[in-house]
């Protein structure tokens, strides 16, 4: 009840909140908000104090925990065995619960097993067609292979991966910078509908709260510290993706950027990462897996070119192919054996070979290529 009460009454990521919940314990700082407690038992300011104690008089967390049921979602916290435990990484400034609404049913999926499992996918806002691709073809690549897809569900790179992960019906998590009923942005109201069906939609903050810029900011925080690793499409320099990677990095989280066009500003940013060593370039969605999961278990496949007939030839043999003309006149023996330095006899025994294998053909006493139509 009293970390419900907090949702409401503090911004996210309060640092000095987390110090005086850790001396106080929760139930104590609250209480102390009630009765007006000194500055120096709470460490806080005197204004802060009073402003908390005039907010704590207009509402009521159990109305809060009530509305939450009958949305079919909960409020989990620290110690819960739902209770994502990386999340502590965040140390004083962790969240002190969060508000979780997916799909319906008898109990809603575990926010701690998900994020055993998950990976971040975060960019631009006003992604390029090739931007907007990539995030989608890797939400729907990684979703595939078992991982869970979490994004902010924001306009561009978000709105992709999210969609690429529904549309092969993997899991995907949504982390909000409002309350878990509140749709925003606005335009993307039937996909936040979707995740909250078919999904998780997570936030730090009381149902019905409005998102900010600085709550933008800080939800990034969280999206790194939940999930085993951030891959950044498409950002600008300035771009608020590269916070989340930033944030990922300070967490010892692996950080990885799709490469883009090299005149494109919206790569600057990602290009910059995967340059300064922070970030590792991946391609595809098994490269993401390879990167973050299991040692030998989530291995990509090789990449490796086409296999040409040619291929398989021992070096000898090669090297005769290599000296035989494709003019109709073709080549005597003595002069391919010249060429591939080798002798008459060897020269002989490799040709019949090629000619076996369909590379050569005999015409006369010359030899020469096989046309192929």
């Amino acid at each position: 009840m009293a970390r419900a009460a907090l949702t409401r009454l503090i911004e996210p990521g309060d640092a000095a909140i987390g110090r005086a919940i850790q001396r106080l314990g929760v139930v104590g700082l609250v209480q102390g908000f009630y009765s007006g407690a000194s500055p120096g038992r709470l460490g806080l300011g005197v204004d802060r104090i009073t402003a908390y104690q005039e907010r704590l008089r207009k509402f009521n967390p159990a109305t809060d925990l009530e509305r939450i049921a009958k949305l079919g979602g909960k409020f989990i916290i620290p110690g819960d065995t739902d209770w994502p435990s990386q999340l502590d990484d965040l140390g004083d400034s962790r969240p002190v619960g969060l508000w979780v609404r997916g799909r319906p049913g008898p109990r809603l999926p575990s926010l701690r097993l998900l994020a055993l499992r998950s990976v971040a996918i975060v960019g631009s806002r006003a992604c390029t067609a090739y931007g907007r691709h990539i995030a989608g073809q890797l939400g729907s690549e990684l979703a595939e292979r078992g991982w869970v897809v979490v994004s902010g569900a924001a306009y561009g790179v978000d709105t992709a991966a999210h969609l690429g992960a529904l549309a092969v019906n993997g899991m995907t998590i949504a982390v909000l910078a409002s309350g878990v009923d509140i749709c925003y942005p606005r335009g993307n109201e039937a996909l936040i509908h979707r995740i909250g069906g078919d999904g998780l939609l997570v936030s730090e903050l009381a149902l019905g709260m409005n998102p900010t810029r600085f709550r933008f900011v800080l939800r990034n925080r969280v999206i790194a510290a939940l999930t085993r690793g951030t891959v950044v499409v498409e950002a600008a320099p300035r771009s608020g993706a590269l916070s989340t990677a930033r944030r990922a990095m300070d967490l010892n989280r692996h950080t990885m950027g799709v490469p883009g066009q090299v005149t494109s500003e919206l790569s600057a940013g990602v290009h910059a990462l995967i340059r300064s060593g922070a970030a590792t370039l991946v391609t595809s969605g098994a490269e993401v897996g390879e990167l973050i999961g299991s040692v030998g278990g989530d291995l990509a496949p090789e990449r490796v070119g086409p296999i040409l007939p040619r291929d398989a030839l021992a070096p000898p043999v090669a090297r005769v192919l290599e000296v035989v003309p494709a003019n109709a006149d073709g080549a005597p023996v003595q002069r391919l054996a010249q060429y591939a330095a080798l002798s008459p006899q060897e020269t002989v025994h490799h040709l019949h070979e090629l000619s076996s294998l369909g590379f050569v053909e005999r015409q006369g006493a010359h030899w020469r290529l096989v046309r192929r139509k």
